[in-house]
């Protein structure tokens, strides 16, 4: 799996997750798929509604964001083909609670926010049986 992003859009979502530090942060990828080649054209960040107490190490957000945004893309000839989040002061690799709530054919971006700094980005798709996340080629252009 190859990842195409623009290096606007990535600090776009390392401004947006240093900002959520010391929480994780995250949002939607919409982009399309062409050519096996996944390409990113917009990010929208969506509030964390995990309780605030896990906040630092959980994610969530309403069912309705998820809704709204499918609609938005569709209107912009886009297709949601990813999620992005952060790992505060953990590297950018998914957690076995990213595992259990992740969907197969999802594009999985990770930043890793080290002391408030985002300082990795990683992509990752879930397999088909759930069982392990596949690391993805990110191309930063």
């Amino acid at each position: 799996m190859n990842v195409s992003l623009s290096s606007d859009l990535q600090s776009r979502i390392f401004e947006q997750m240093e900002a959520s530090y010391p929480n994780e942060g995250g949002g939607f990828l919409l982009g399309d798929l062409r050519a096996g080649l996944i390409t990113i054209q917009d990010v929208i960040q969506v509030e964390n509604t995990f309780a605030a107490a896990e906040q630092y190490h959980r994610y969530a957000m309403k069912p309705q964001d998820w809704l709204r945004l499918e609609d938005e893309a569709d209107e912009r000839g886009l297709s949601l083909v990813g999620y992005y989040h952060s790992h505060p002061d953990s590297p950018a690799i998914p957690s076995e609670y990213d595992r259990e709530h992740a969907l197969p054919n999802f594009v999985y971006a990770i930043t890793s926010v080290m002391m408030a700094k985002a300082t990795d980005m990683r992509v990752w798709r879930l397999r088909a049986d759930r069982s392990a996340f596949d690391g993805g080629e990110l191309i930063i252009n």
